[in-house]
């Protein structure tokens, strides 16, 4: 069997094309790309990407719409936590929550 890649690994089909730091980069991305990733459904690392955007999990069948790259993007994220969390829950709101309560002990008393 022949020697395989030490450094450039997936990148080693480009050969000495496109420069160093741009092969890095792909690499980067590339690995991303083809590595395995946790279904939220089932729990099992099972999720593949089957085209840009289009993840499935080979274990349950449920078809996922994610990045181009990784399963969830920071956009994605984001948005998921703004959604678990409404703004009625913000530090303003906590403020003008215990503002209130202080206001309404002072007359109560």
């Amino acid at each position: 069997m022949s020697k395989r890649t030490r450094k450039v690994g997936v990148t080693g089909k480009y050969g000495t094309r496109y420069g160093a730091s741009l092969r890095k980069q792909v690499k980067k991305m590339e690995i991303t790309q083809h590595a395995r990733y946790t279904c939220t459904f089932c729990g099992k690392d099972s999720v593949k990407r089957e085209a840009v955007g289009i993840w499935k999990c080979k274990s349950c069948k449920k078809v996922i719409a994610g990045g181009a790259w990784t399963v969830s993007t920071t956009a994605a994220a984001t948005v998921r936590r703004s959604v678990q969390f409404p703004a009625s829950r913000s530090s303003l709101a906590h403020i003008t929550c215990s503002t209130v309560r202080r206001l309404r002990e002072l007359t109560e008393a």
